[in-house]
């Protein structure tokens, strides 16, 4: 991504259009060799401006609120795939309205609106999520597996059968992972709920494939997923969230003040915890374009956020040059987990949404926020 960062008012997320385009381009790639089918997880990417061009590639959505189920339906279209811990009674008809398909987190949930479940409505086709006891994710807070998870049906939770209606089974156990964790996963799986596998028409492996990044080992994806469709006899999906927009987005930021506390502190008119909060809960240091770790280079700063929470800090950074008020920080891979999740803690500006275009250079702000956005969020 090659644009003049003095030219963008900030803080601002900037999405390239082009890298998008090519982590698309692998995905069909992989849908295509595989006979799978992939849908775009709009818990972590839901920037509708890039709906038409994302939907040339993929099959649809997967949702986990009426809010997105709307948002899927009436922005992206293709299936739409629904979820979430719980639904409400208030919302259960519309997000049936909305869904192709409907999973639920719990039989209990299942037998409790099965009853809403009418002729008149759409074909939906309905799925239980299961719950693998098999984890190898680091962080806890994103470890769907870890012990008394809320997150799924265990094995000794399902009976000989299947309710008559539901017809596939949907789990979700990575976070930022390769294939092998994968195999490994489907192993478990396969041990544990292979009985079931032969008697489903659908298998949702859930999100968290870092597909598109270098090292992924697209040949064995490939061949685990026709694998299974070749010995159930199953359709399989996918729903990335991450690979659709990995490395495809950079938060620009400037620098408004630098003080000193034992180390020169640089503070930053964006925030960790408000405007990337994964930095702040996972916690992980994002790479700055031109820097390096603390000590690589001649001048090393902590890059501090606006807000008043004291831990709200980016993380410490080094630099050829020393930073100045006014200087331009980009930081990477900014498009995956953070515009669906930022907020207005502290009444702190939201950053602007813009897409590059890499043919023309061009950059176009799409949405600008302002005190409005702040207000009608409160009473």
């Amino acid at each position: 991504m090659n644009f003049n960062a003095n030219d963008i008012c900030t803080p601002c997320y900037v999405v390239d259009r082009g890298i998008v385009e090519h982590n698309l381009k692998m995905l069909a790639r992989i849908r295509e060799r595989s006979g799978c089918r992939i849908l775009l997880s709009l818990k972590a990417f839901a920037m509708f401006t890039f709906f038409p061009l994302i939907r040339e590639y993929l099959d649809g959505a997967s949702v986990s609120s009426l809010n997105e189920a709307r948002l899927g339906y009436e922005e992206f279209g293709g299936e739409i795939h629904a979820y979430a811990p719980a639904y409400r009674e208030s919302e259960f008809r519309r997000i049936l309205e909305y869904s192709d398909f409907m999973i639920f987190n719990s039989f209990s949930q299942w037998r409790r609106f099965e009853k809403f479940i009418k002729t008149g409505f759409k074909k939906v086709l309905f799925g239980i999520r299961i719950n693998p006891e098999h984890s190898e994710v680091e962080a806890r807070l994103y470890d769907t597996c870890d012990r008394f998870s809320r997150l799924g049906v265990r094995v000794e939770q399902l009976e000989d059968k299947l309710p008559d209606r539901i017809t596939g089974l949907h789990f979700h156990s990575l976070c930022c992972q390769n294939s092998d964790v994968l195999e490994r996963t489907l192993k478990v799986v396969e041990e544990k709920f292979g009985d079931y596998l032969h008697k489903i028409e659908w298998l949702n492996l859930g999100g968290g494939h870092r597909i598109v990044s270098q090292d992924y080992d697209i040949d064995l994806l490939c061949s685990l997923i026709i694998g299974l469709r070749e010995r159930y006899g199953i359709r399989v999906y996918l729903e990335p969230g991450e690979a659709v927009v990995l490395d495809a987005g950079v938060l620009v930021a400037t620098v408004l003040d630098i003080v000193h506390n034992e180390m020169d502190i640089a503070i930053l008119d964006t925030s960790a915890v408000a405007h990337m909060p994964d930095v702040f809960e996972i916690p992980y240091r994002p790479k700055v374009v031109g820097a390096g770790a603390a000590g690589e280079y001649d001048h090393t700063y902590r890059l501090g956020g606006i807000t008043c929470l004291a831990g709200d800090v980016i993380g410490d950074y080094s630099f050829p040059k020393p930073l100045e008020i006014g200087s331009r920080i980009i930081i990477r891979d900014m498009a995956h987990y953070t515009m669906v999740r930022n907020s207005h803690f502290n009444g702190v500006k939201l950053p602007d949404i813009a897409i590059h275009d890499p043919v023309s250079g061009k950059i176009e702000v799409v949405r600008r926020f302002g005190y409005e956005d702040f207000k009608n969020r409160l009473s």
